[in-house]
């Protein structure tokens, strides 16, 4: 195996009998370390004969998919990126049929089909909507992976009945399939498919496997030749190449770079000043230091030279700044761009002059409610930055945030940060289940089982909890809890106490944030922040009084009208 993805690539399409082509086709292969994190795309689309602006509609959909993909975030995952950009591209096609002469006429708008391909680390991502194809050519077989949106009303007679520009929502199909060496993936539109055979389609890729380019020529030919009335349109991709198990996205920097030395107070390092030791554990040294260039205060973390020959530790290690470059929030730390280049692996970050919650807390051992929910409610906003990104923090907990001099609080911990885009990257790997904090630890971490957003609200919930009440709500107990039935009979312990004048509703609030099944927990920290602030509706039908207690005068009226009716009833009967 080499150390990245290795692909051959063809293309070929001509209009055929038309007098217009109205497919449209693109294929982008980025250079690492783009390549790594988002892969290498190819895109196909048709056009449908009966409208006249179609070929607009397939040319935007592949440019579209091509460009603004590769933009999205690196850490969101391949399907999450695109298929944000093919509903973005679908609404802006619906959108132009809607404002156009033919919004009363679907057939002849902005409509085509669209079939995509993602190949990223040893993985291979379809998405497809309409009647453009994606095959795959594996020992001597062709496979078709997508499946035909056309509704047939009879041997003659068919209409698609799934394609972008249609409706302002579109469903999209999506798979993902493991890659080997060898794998030929083909995209290609009807005027193809329809009218070449299997056998002369594998016959082609092998006799021109050199030229994958004139092998799609020669199919097209073959195509053309049996008749076919369409555009012709076909992509092949081949995998030649496969990543090693071993690669990620920063192994690069982290060979490249050396580890720095353990540095003294007032040292001149890289272009920095050395201050003073921040802190110090077996895994990494902190420090203040000062830019020369900007003059500015920023905190220089280095690895230990103890694990030195740990690369997974040192992908780790600089994957948080990795992280703190892709956030964008006041309420979580942010990485500083060094002045010049970096001569040894250490990450910068701003220094923040304030202190850690748990200090504060220490300080601040009743906090009144309003500034509890006011700290929570900062933590929640730095939260939904992470999860916006397909982010789960992990290990949320006082010692993780700061408080700074205007009272701002800031997340500032990612090292146990999970990423879904980049766990797509890290092949053959069981990545490790990464707990943080035993006391705001999520349940599900003790079972096995991976983060979710869900998990975080968790944590985030003990936070407020332990704020209230300097408790926790299920004490030690949850670490030891390690099957769903030992966590079903955790006992959560009321906030209340007659210490602190603490509404009820608070705690069923936290109650729900706190269950140990994440499915039962909020599905949004939003709906949590809002229910600190005011009581759920289900909190107030189960405390609401009854009728007759919150107005007798209504509920007698009632009760005498619910007579009445019955009397008539009766009477009615009688004649």
């Amino acid at each position: 195996m080499s150390n990245q993805l290795t692909l051959s690539i063809g293309q070929y399409s001509d209009k055929g009998r038309k007098a217009q082509n109205q497919d449209f086709h693109g294929v982008m292969v980025p250079e690492e370390p783009q390549l790594t994190l988002k892969g290498a795309a190819l895109a196909i689309a048709d056009g449908i004969s009966s409208s006249d602006v179609s070929q607009i509609a397939s040319a935007a959909a592949v440019k579209s998919f091509l460009d603004d993909y590769f933009c999205t975030s690196d850490a969101w995952t391949v399907k999450t990126a695109a298929e944000r950009v093919i509903q973005a591209t679908n609404s802006w096609l619906y959108s132009q049929t809607r404002r156009s002469e033919y919004r009363y006429d679907k057939d002849r708008g902005y409509v085509c089909t669209l079939s995509a391909l993602v190949l990223k680390s040893t993985t291979a991502h379809l998405f497809h909507a309409g009647d453009s194809r994606i095959y795959r050519a594996r020992e001597n077989g062709l496979e078709q992976l997508t499946k035909d949106h056309r509704l047939w009303i009879s041997q003659e007679e068919s209409y698609l009945s799934r394609a972008l520009g249609i409706d302002d929502y579109l469903e999209l199909d999506y798979e993902a399939l493991p890659l080997a060496i060898g794998d030929t993936f083909l995209l290609a539109t009807d005027g193809v498919y329809e009218h070449v055979d299997a056998t002369f389609i594998l016959y082609a890729i092998n006799e021109h496997r050199e030229n994958l380019d004139r092998a799609a020529e020669a199919i097209v030919q073959q195509a053309f030749a049996h008749g076919s009335p369409d555009n012709l349109s076909l992509q092949i991709v081949r995998v030649d190449d496969l990543p090693r198990p071993e690669q990620a996205p920063l192994a690069l920097q982290v060979d490249s770079l050396p580890l720095p030395p353990v540095l003294e107070a007032g040292e001149e390092f890289d272009g920095f000043q050395i201050i003073r030791e921040i802190h110090a554990t077996s895994r990494s040294h902190v420090y203040l230091a000062v830019d020369n260039a900007s003059s500015e205060k920023v905190i220089l973390k280095t690895p230990s030279i103890d694990l030195s020959e740990d690369q997974a530790y040192l992908e780790r290690f600089m994957m948080e700044e990795w992280i703190a470059r892709r956030l964008n929030s006041p309420h979580v730390l942010k990485a500083v761009q060094s002045s010049g280049a970096k001569h040894y692996l250490y990450t910068l970050t701003e220094y923040i002059e304030g202190q850690t919650l748990a200090q504060w807390l220490i300080d601040n051992p009743a906090p009144e409610l309003e500034k509890v929910r006011d700290i929570i409610e900062q933590i929640a906003r730095g939260l939904r930055a992470f999860h916006r990104l397909e982010m789960v923090h992990q290990d949320l907990k006082p010692d993780n945030l700061m408080i700074d001099n205007s009272g701002t609080v800031k997340i500032i911990d990612f090292g146990a940060t999970r990423v879904a885009g980049i766990d797509e990257t890290l092949i053959g790997q069981e990545q490790p289940n990464i707990l943080g904090t035993a006391l705001y630890t999520a349940p599900e971490y003790f079972l096995g089982e991976q983060g979710t957003p869900a998990s975080d609200l968790y944590s985030l919930g003990v936070i407020a909890y332990q704020m209230l009440s300097g408790r926790f709500p299920y004490g030690a107990q949850v670490a030891r809890a390690r099957t769903r039935a030992s966590q079903r009979r955790l006992q959560y312990d009321s906030v209340l106490d007659d210490e602190r004048e603490i509404p009820a509703w608070i705690d069923e609030t936290l109650k729900k944030a706190l269950n140990p099944d994440p499915a039962k927990r909020y599905d949004e920290i939003s709906e949590f922040i809002h229910d600190l602030r005011k009581p759920g509706q289900a909190f107030l039908n189960r405390t609401r009084p009854p009728l007759i207690e919150r107005n007798p005068v209504q509920f007698w009226q009632g009760v005498s009208a619910l007579l009445a009716a019955v009397i008539v009833y009766l009477l009615t009967c009688l004649n």
